[in-house]
């Protein structure tokens, strides 16, 4: 088919590491032109635009860009951000909270805002209004706030069971500024008030970056003469147009993640599969199941909160190609969490590394000869005078971590300064990684072997391995470490999350399934029931021995090293929406909660019907404003009983709940 007349989605995906960017032909599923660049964290648009630029470039331009009919981006930016406590300034007013609660609650675990407004108002958990909403107060907390925020979040206690008060306090906030405010209820439909609040926060803090981040991408696609709708990843997989997307932020959380899962699907064609996405930073495992990734309803987990957003059930470990290798003191090989610029990358652009290295093989085995310190920003304030003069010394080219030392007169006063100064992004440690392992090897040669084999030796001396034996043995502990993440997944998710320390019988049979030849009496293995597709780069190196430990087929789809750039343009826009009818108990009354209330109804088929009859229209609704064309609607009904055993009723109503869910393509329309 001739490029002008296809039609072309073009994919994108930013990662902790590298940032990916692929053209698909829409109607074959065909990957056209795949690129990657290193992602830049203080900038995310800098990397986005090279990935598209070089993707781009890869076919006739005048043809590609008008056959280019979708444009989708999966993002790290709202994971990143959560985890790192990044984000806009935001006023979060609390209606109906009990104040004293919350402030010792918040001073136990931190608060998301600085600005907490409590006012008075809130209902009950049947939806009755138990004090009216102070408006006045509502006023003048706006107005006072309104210049100092970047946005509002608002939560009112169980609103999710009447909205009303949330609504109208949204309306006076329109009124009176113009700035993005987001409500509890929109976010969610289930109780717990407090993680509630929480989530509705994080979702205006994240509203200022999100919008930067689509307006630079918006740069780059208008320079190129790039017209077509700009969709982005939610956390379960589907797509939202990205004025939707700026409004709900935290919806983005795992984008990532859930984009490779998607994506693995399309590529693979397994509708059944255990996924392993192997990046620079980090491994994300989920499972496919029918197609679509298993959804955590529980709610995102990022750090040490756990937000109430539906998204990819994901484990992430911090295991990638760019993890820091290092030996402990006693010996022991680790790798990661950290990550670390590799050895072989920064020779390549300083010639002076593997010099230093050579000099470093011929005076010292000691930790940490084979490391260095680079320099990337000078933070405005925390820099003691020390902290700017080791600052300054950087700034002339890389330093190794050895020669800074012995110039040093604390050694571990030196290490706690680079470590505080990496925790400001004011320096970066570049040390030996899988990827120098790979180099040794001969399996991956993108930059300067030479000093990756240096390196190998300074650690593999101390153990008495040749550089190579000392790689194999890398490459052998991240294979095993997927392996023991898989299995550690699946009882996470049948059991519950396993603590090996703990169980010493449970350790002892999982080391022997995974790490080979053993003393005992006792032979172990394990099967992974379902195959097992890996996807990053390169995997071909990494995975086969993890899926060998697991007696499982290995699938490396075509593509792989992009496939959440694949996974970004394969998803639909789905939009759901939940709905509870609840009996009024002695009134013989059933209450249906809507979006903009509640309505009380004496029949229960009645309070379906028309429960079913608002929320059909209002979900299509929101399926195109997120940017779907045609769409397909649904509902599923779930009603709550339980039998007794005594009284004249056999069985006792609970309620009902009900799912409305629209889906659709993404429109084409420009």
């Amino acid at each position: 088919m001739p490029e002008a007349s296809m039609h072309v989605s073009l994919g994108i995906d930013t990662g902790g590491t590298y940032t990916d960017a692929a053209l698909v032909n829409q109607a074959s599923g065909e990957v056209l032109t795949a690129a990657k660049a290193l992602t830049t964290r203080y900038d995310l648009s800098i990397g986005i635009r090279e990935a598209i630029m070089t993707a781009v470039k890869q076919r006739p331009k005048e043809l590609l860009v008008k056959a280019i009919h979708l444009v989708a981006l999966s993002t790290t930016l709202a994971t990143n951000a959560i985890a790192e406590g990044h984000g806009g300034r935001v006023c979060l007013v609390l209606i109906g909270y009990d104040k004293k609660y919350m402030m010792n609650y918040y001073s136990k675990k931190g608060s998301v805002a600085k600005n907490v407004v409590y006012l008075i108002g809130g209902h009950d958990v049947e939806g009755n209004e138990v004090s009216s909403l102070d408006e006045q107060a509502a006023r003048e907390v706006i107005l006072s706030k309104r210049s100092k925020v970047d946005a509002f979040a608002i939560s009112g206690y169980f609103s999710v069971r009447n909205p009303t008060h949330e609504n109208r306090l949204r309306t006076l906030v329109k009124d009176l500024t113009d700035l993005p405010v987001t409500c509890g209820h929109e976010l969610t439909a289930r109780l717990d008030a407090v993680r509630r609040a929480t989530t509705v926060a994080y979702n205006a803090r994240l509203i200022p970056l999100l919008h930067n981040l689509i307006a630079n991408v918006r740069l780059t696609l208008n320079e190129l003469k790039i017209t077509a709708p700009l969709m982005v990843v939610k956390g379960d997989g589907s797509l939202v147009r990205a004025e939707w997307a700026i409004n709900r932020p935290v919806e983005t959380i795992l984008s990532g993640p859930a984009a490779s899962t998607v994506g693995a699907w399309h590529l693979a064609g397994r509708r059944d599969t255990w996924v392993v996405d192997m990046g620079g930073t980090t491994t994300d495992i989920a499972v496919l199941r029918h197609g679509r990734p298993h959804i955590n309803r529980e709610g995102a987990r990022v750090g040490n909160r756990r937000l109430m957003v539906e998204a990819v059930d994901v484990r992430t470990v911090g295991l990638g190609g760019d993890s820091h290798v290092r030996l402990d003191r006693e010996g022991q090989v680790l790798i990661g969490p950290r990550r670390a610029v590799p050895i072989c990358f920064l020779a390549s652009e300083y010639s002076e590394v593997e010099a230093e290295l050579q000099r470093q093989t011929r005076y010292s085995q000691k930790s940490g000869a084979e490391q260095f310190v680079i320099f990337c920003r000078m933070p405005s304030n925390d820099l003691s005078d020390d902290d700017i003069e080791l600052l300054n010394r950087l700034k002339t080219g890389p330093q190794s971590l050895r020669m800074l030392s012995s110039e040093a007169h604390d050694n571990l006063l030196l290490s706690r300064r680079v470590e505080h100064l990496e925790g400001m992004g004011a320096v970066q440690r570049a040390g030996f990684t899988p990827t120098d392992a790979l180099h040794v090897l001969g399996l991956f040669q993108n930059w300067n072997k030479r000093a990756s084999q240096l390196a190998a030796e300074l650690l593999g001396i101390r153990l008495g391995l040749t550089p190579e034996n000392f790689c194999k043995g890398v490459i052998r502990k991240i294979s095993e470490e997927v392996a023991r993440e898989l299995v550690t997944k699946i009882f996470e998710d049948s059991t519950g999350a396993p603590e090996w320390e703990k169980e010493p019988t449970a350790s002892t049979l999982l080391d022997w399934a995974l790490g080979g030849a053993h003393d005992g009496e006792l032979g172990c293995e394990l099967t992974l029931l379902k195959p097992l597709v890996v996807l990053g780069a390169p995997v071909e190196a990494y995975l086969p021995l993890a899926a060998q430990l697991l007696h499982t087929k290995l699938i490396i789809p075509p593509h792989a090293q992009v496939a959440n750039a694949v996974g970004a343009v394969a998803g639909s826009v789905i939009q759901r929406m939940q709905v509870l009818i609840s009996p009024l108990e002695g009134r013989g009354l059933f209450r249906v909660h809507l979006p903009d209330g509640i309505h009380d109804f004496e029949d229960l088929e009645e309070a379906v019907h028309y429960a079913e009859d608002a929320m059909s229209t209002r979900t299509e609704a929101l399926a195109h404003q997120a940017g779907a064309g045609q769409v397909e609607a649904k509902m599923v009904r779930t009603d709550r009983r339980v039998n007794l055993n005594s009284g004249f009723s056999k069985e006792l109503y609970l309620g009902t709940e009900l799912i409305f869910t629209a889906v659709g393509r993404p429109s084409p329309v420009r």
